[in-house]
């Protein structure tokens, strides 16, 4: 019984995890995104019409479900943003694109340190699947109203849709960064945990971050939302590393093999 313990997943469970500092990852993966990600979507909201700029503002209160004054001054940051177009330009836009790499750069070490892989070699091919990945997530960003409410049929329909394609980005985001050196059947069961993962906290972020962002807004005026969704981000790649963190654990599992191998049909005896 011990040795069968041993053998289990179990037992590598704790060390996988371990070894690839998750609290560590996590944090990088949030200060990434909030420093260069973020700079990114406002200055893509600098250039976009305003309807585009109402429906960001919409998804973002659909993720977080703020409102009130902390919508407010959302809006009044991204009107804000409007007056910079003249003088930062189509360069200073690329520019912006290219610093934002650095947040698909450290999500791609993630992914290589859970399948224990080395850095891949830098190449154009590298650059545009970062690129890629950014853009990518601009437009799933863009399409989170819409898509928690169903596209007009209803929350419990955005949220079968929501659990359906955030485990898809996040199987897709893994082949991408990882450059196809992990097969697809390995990359689901990471996929899945960190998709369910973060949308099921990023729905109940409906419950408590509304109040926070407003108690931050109180306290600290427009810093304290900063800080509290800095917090939030910290919280949502935390569930999404260790999904990816357990996907490799999983996939190795004999019951995992087992049941995405096809049954070998028995000879005919006849």
């Amino acid at each position: 019984m011990t040795g069968r313990l041993r053998a289990g997943p179990a037992a590598r469970l704790l060390p996988h995890l371990s070894a690839l500092n998750v609290v560590e990852g996590s944090v990088r993966l949030a200060a990434q995104a909030f420093v260069t990600a973020l700079p990114l979507l406002m200055t893509v909201a600098a250039f976009a019409p305003g309807a585009v700029q109402d429906l960001l503002v919409d998804s973002f209160r659909a993720v977080l479900g703020v409102r009130g004054d902390t919508v407010d001054e959302m809006r009044q940051t991204f009107d804000a943003t409007g007056t910079t177009r003249d003088t930062v330009g189509a360069f200073g836009v690329m520019i912006t694109l290219v610093s934002a790499t650095a947040f698909s750069r450290a999500l791609q070490a993630v992914c290589e340190r859970c399948w224990h892989l080395p850095r891949a070699p830098l190449r154009a091919v590298t650059v545009w699947r970062w690129l890629l990945w950014l853009v990518v997530w601009l437009g799933v960003l863009l399409l989170q109203a819409p898509l928690r409410g169903g596209f007009g049929l209803g929350t419990a329909t955005g949220l079968v849709l929501s659990v359906l394609a955030a485990p898809l980005l996040w199987w897709w985001s893994q082949h991408l960064l990882l450059g196809g050196r992990i097969g697809w059947w390995e990359l689901l069961p990471g996929a899945v945990l960190a998709g369910t993962g973060t949308v099921a906290l990023s729905w109940a972020a409906r419950l408590f971050m509304p109040a926070a962002m407003q108690r931050g807004l109180e306290e600290f005026g427009p810093l304290g939302p900063v800080f509290t969704f800095l917090s939030w981000l910290i919280a949502v790649f935390l569930v999404a590393v260790s999904g990816l963190a357990l996907g490799p654990v999983i996939a190795a599992t004999g019951w995992y093999r087992a049941a995405r191998l096809p049954r070998r049909r028995s000879p005919d005896h006849g």
